[in-house]
C-alpha cells in the first residue's frame, strides 16, 4: 500500500511530465462598441493530443474568436487556427505549426472511480507565472449540466479546484492519463467542478480531425420540447414541429405533431435528451412516439448527418 510520500511524488511526477504538454489560450474577438471595434481578451487553457500540433480545449474558449494565440510551456507563442470545434459537447480542436511536440495520454474515462485521485491542470485566473495545479478526487460520475446553453451529459464531477481559466486544460490521474477536459464549475458551490470524459474527447478529435466536423446521427426533424408547448396536460419530450419527407423519421413512419419520448431505451424528456441520444444511436435506433394519447414503436435505418462540401 502506497504511503503518503509516495502519492506526493506520483502528484509531482505527473505535474512535471505533463508541464509540456498543457498550453495556454490567449484568445481576442472584436466587439462593436458604437461605431467603433473594441478588443474583448479572454484566456483559457488546453493540451496537446497529437504530436503534430494538434491541441484541445474547450469550444466556450475560442468560439467567435477573432485571434487565437496558444503559448507553450516554454514561451514560444503561436498562432492557433480552429480545425474545428463541436459546441454539443463544448470541445474544440486546434492546430500550431510545430512537430515533435509531447502529447498527453488520453486513458479510459469508463474506468474512473469515484474517490479517485486526481488533478487538474491549467492556466488559472489567466495569470503570468506558468500552470497551477490543483488536487482533488472524483466526487461522481456521469453527472448532467442543466443549466448549460449546450449538451453535457455523463461529466466527471471533482473537488480540484477548477477556476477561470482552467478552462480546456486536462484533468489526470496520478499515472499521468487524462481522464477529461476541465469545463466548468458552479460559482455559488464549494468544491464542485466539471470535466467532460476523456472517451468522449477521443470520438470528437477522431471526427474533427478526419472530417472537420462531428458526425452524428440524423433523424430528420425539427423538434421543441413538449412541456413548453402543452401548457396544460403534462406532456415531457420532444414535439415534432417540422420532419424531412426524404429523412429517417419520416420513412419510419413519424409525423407532425407525434412527441418522442425515448430512443433507445433512453427517456427523451426535451430537446437536449434527444441528442445526447443520437450522439450515442447506433445505425438503428427504436422510436417510442405518443399519438392521440396512444403509444406507437418504431425502428429507424439511422443516418450520418447530411454535409455539403463547397468544392469551388
Amino acid at each position: 500500500m502506497e504511503g503518503f510520500e509516495d502519492i506526493q511524488k506520483r502528484i509531482t511526477e505527473t505535474a512535471e511530465n505533463a508541464r509540456e504538454s498543457v498550453v495556454s489560450i490567449n484568445s481576442t474577438q472584436l466587439i462593436r462598441n458604437g461605431y467603433s471595434l473594441a478588443p474583448v481578451k479572454g484566456a483559457g487553457s488546453g493540451f496537446i493530443i497529437d504530436s503534430s500540433g494538434y491541441i484541445i480545449t474547450n469550444n466556450h474558449v475560442v468560439e467567435n474568436s477573432d485571434d487565437i494565440e496558444i503559448t507553450l510551456f516554454n514561451g514560444e507563442t503561436f498562432y492557433g487556427k480552429v480545425i474545428g470545434t463541436d459546441k454539443q459537447t463544448d470541445l474544440a480542436v486546434l492546430k500550431i505549426e510545430k512537430n515533435n511536440l509531447h502529447p498527453l495520454q488520453l486513458g479510459n474515462s469508463e474506468d474512473v472511480k469515484v474517490g479517485q485521485m486526481v488533478i487538474a491542470i491549467g492556466n488559472a485566473m489567466g495569470l503570468p507565472g506558468g500552470h497551477t495545479i490543483s488536487f482533488g478526487v472524483i466526487g461522481a460520475k456521469n453527472r448532467p449540466m442543466p443549466w448549460a446553453n449546450f449538451v453535457l451529459e455523463g461529466l466527471i464531477q471533482t473537488d480540484a479546484a477548477i477556476n477561470p481559466g482552467n478552462s480546456g486544460g486536462p484533468l489526470m490521474d496520478l499515472y499521468g492519463n487524462v481522464l477529461g477536459v476541465n469545463t466548468a464549475i458552479i460559482p455559488y458551490a464549494q468544491g464542485i467542478g466539471f470535466s467532460i470524459p476523456s472517451n468522449t474527447v477521443k470520438q470528437v478529435f477522431n471526427d474533427i480531425s478526419s472530417y472537420g466536423k462531428v458526425r452524428r446521427k440524423y433523424l430528420g426533424i425539427s423538434g421543441i420540447n413538449a412541456d413548453e408547448y402543452f401548457i396544460r396536460g403534462n406532456k415531457h419530450g420532444v414535439l415534432v414541429a417540422d420532419i424531412d419527407a426524404y429523412g429517417p423519421a419520416h420513412e419510419a413512419g413519424i409525423r407532425l405533431g407525434d412527441i418522442i419520448i425515448s430512443l433507445d431505451s433512453n427517456k427523451i424528456e426535451n430537446m437536449k435528451d434527444l441528442i445526447y441520444s443520437l450522439s450515442k444511436a447506433k445505425d438503428t435506433a427504436e422510436l417510442i412516439i405518443l399519438r392521440n394519447g396512444s403509444k406507437y414503436k418504431s425502428i429507424v435505418n439511422m443516418k450520418d448527418e447530411p454535409r455539403i462540401i463547397k468544392i469551388e
